[in-house]
């Protein structure tokens, strides 16, 4: 049985707003909802980017069935994997074990700004393969002292450890990276209803949940809907290895000049009819994903709940 999840859009929105929206999510009848972890929005249309550890507390506190998931964070540069791994802990206790930790080898355009080096996409996966390693020891409370490839934690311990484990769901593009996460991490986290991916997954042994996300634009026309994906997330129509390696929200403002209302529609459903939604669920169902969330595009996100509640859920 499918679980439903809502999006908190960091992108587009303060912190305020995305922890009412939480409120709303969970009074709407979602399962679960997902917090971006951005530095940066793709483009200043979006307008927002506030840290994510903050939101997820204040959701955490304002709701009491709801799961909530960072969708996703990178634990590998901008923030060191010991520090992920406290911020992890606290949220899973102040959620009473609400809280899953959506990983993955992340974007340039958030994780640059540390002035490092921008390392492979097979780098960064090791990468990430030893920050698990390194936070589900910490979530035991024992003291650790870690010398890897890649990290280093000295005399390190939690005195306030996760109530209950704590779900790792680790995102991945490709077969490869679905491999690790069978390895690695207790589900597998994706945004296209590839089913090539998820059978990597589970052929690889992967047992765990499969999320992924629809992003759609919901308004009381397919014209206002499509102008409105098209001025806020117009990254959605740009291609491939280039929302990994874009190193700044001006440069994916310039990938978007390329992005037109008709091709943004041929991923982003948009206007007041589900049908094109619920096909897409489809594909995600077909494609063996068993948790899905929605992102909502723009700020009528009370149209969009209504349009869950009243046509999109039933229907589901």
């Amino acid at each position: 049985m499918t679980s439903w999840g809502y999006t908190l859009s960091s992108e587009e929105f303060g912190p305020r707003q995305l922890a009412a929206n939480a409120v709303k999510a969970e009074n709407a009848g979602f399962d679960f909802v997902t917090v971006s972890d951005h530095y940066h929005p793709w483009t200043q249309s979006q307008g927002h980017s506030p840290f994510a550890w903050t939101t997820i507390g204040a959701a955490g506190a304002l709701t009491s069935r709801i799961s909530i998931g960072t969708g996703v964070t990178c634990p590998i540069m901008r923030i060191h994997p010991a520090v992920v791994a406290q911020a992890a802990a606290s949220s899973s206790a102040l959620c009473d074990g609400r809280f899953f930790l959506g990983v993955g080898t992340g974007e340039a355009l958030n994780e640059h700004i540390i002035a490092q080096r921008w390392p492979s996409v097979d780098e960064r996966r090791e990468m990430l393969e030893e920050a698990i390693e390194i936070m589900r020891a910490l979530w035991t409370g024992e003291t650790l002292d870690h010398r890897g490839m890649y990290f280093q934690v000295d005399n390190a311990r939690l005195f306030t450890t996760p109530p209950a484990p704590i779900p790792v769901i680790m995102a991945a593009s490709g077969t490869a990276a679905a491999e690790t996460a069978a390895a690695v991490a207790d589900g597998l986290w994706s945004t296209k209803p590839d089913p090539e991916v998820v059978k990597a997954y589970r052929t690889a042994g992967g047992a765990g949940p499969v999320i992924g996300q629809v992003t759609l634009c919901w308004a009381a026309s397919a014209e206002e809907g499509r102008a409105t994906a098209l001025r806020v997330w117009p990254n959605a129509g740009v291609p491939g290895q280039l929302t990994q390696d874009l190193p700044t929200w001006t440069h994916f403002e310039q990938a978007a000049t390329l992005v037109t209302e008709e091709t943004l529609a041929e991923r982003v459903p948009a206007g007041p009819d589900p049908k094109p939604v619920i096909e897409t669920v489809r594909e995600y169902e077909a494609a063996g994903f068993d948790r899905i969330h929605f992102h909502q595009v723009g700020q009528d996100q009370d149209g969009f709940l209504r349009f869950w509640r009243d046509e999109l859920a039933p229907a589901l």
